[in-house]
């Protein structure tokens, strides 16, 4: 088992797929990325090569033998699609958030990647990083009074990157992951076209009926940020606690996690709890969504 090796291929080259291909081209030395043989990437533009790494056609990614697994680093819109031929191709799949941009599509995969056996793997990197790690430690076993989480950043293209509730799944994430599941009790969504602005307001309660909002806000020029607001009996936090440098880079520390559940590394027990948190964060986008395009409930 510890000599196998996975031939990969990487399906998108934007910022995220030219990190994957690097990273497959240098993995760690004595990780369990060194189990991964990068064979090429497929591309709708044409680049004949990428440093050493070559480009092949869809269709010799989808019937190659040699190829185990597809990193999908292509825009939001089309991984239900990519990952659906993947894995009807008998090939494990790890994918850039978010899975799907429909929870349905999400349970679906989901189901199809048990029945065949396959890994699927969903990236969020948001998790691995030092700035978010040293936040868990600093919030583990506090009793939250109350809390707010702000995001603000660029404009998005929405036909392409979706609903924000699900290009958002990030913020998402990092809620559920700190705090346990929630309940969705309001969501509004502000859009302003001439402006090219957006600003999507949610309403959450925690299991013990605590309020947390988490406000997505994009426009032009306005700074990818992340701001804090969390009460607790104990006090407030409103800054993130101070944090190291990793020496890992992001994308490896997910390849990494995506090979060892290929070798089998990884407990029963982690891969269940990580089902369901992507699982029920898809879920809740779905809900978000729906109650931001419900019409303006009119009262006689």
């Amino acid at each position: 088992q510890t000599s196998k090796m996975f031939g990969t291929v990487v399906v998108g080259v934007g910022i995220a797929g030219l990190a994957r291909i690097r990273d497959l081209m240098n993995p760690m030395p004595s990780s369990p990325s060194e189990h991964l043989k990068l064979f090429g990437f497929v591309s709708r533009r044409s680049f004949g090569n990428i440093n050493e790494a070559k480009q092949i056609s869809l269709e010799d990614a989808l019937s190659n033998k040699d190829i185990h697994a597809a990193f999908i680093s292509t825009e939001n819109r089309s991984h239900e699609e990519t990952i659906r031929m993947f894995l009807e191709a008998g090939k494990h799949v790890l994918v850039e958030y978010p899975l799907a941009l429909s929870a349905k599509a999400a349970h679906e995969l989901w189901e199809m990647a048990e029945q065949k056996g396959k890994v699927l793997h969903v990236e969020h990197i948001e998790l691995l990083t030092e700035e978010y790690k040293q936040l868990k430690k600093e919030v583990a076993g506090k009793d939250l009074v109350k809390g707010t989480l702000h995001f603000t950043g660029h404009v998005l293209d929405e036909n392409k990157s979706g609903f924000p509730a699900f290009s958002g799944i990030a913020r998402l994430t990092w809620l559920i992951d700190l705090f346990g599941d929630l309940t969705v009790t309001s969501a509004t969504r502000e859009k302003q076209k001439d402006k090219n602005y957006s600003r999507m307001t949610v309403h959450f309660q925690t299991a013990n009926k605590k309020p947390l909002t988490w406000i997505e806000e994009r426009g032009p020029g306005m700074r990818r940020e992340k701001k804090i607001n969390f009460c607790f009996t104990s006090g407030c936090l409103e800054n993130f606690p101070e944090a190291p440098r990793s020496s890992v880079g992001l994308f490896m520390q997910d390849q990494n996690l995506f090979a060892k559940k290929l070798l089998g590394q990884v407990s029963k027990e982690e891969l269940a709890a990580e089902k369901w948190r992507i699982l029920r964060c898809l879920d809740l986008a779905e809900v978000i969504q729906q109650y931001c395009e419900e019409p303006e409930k009119i009262y006689s």
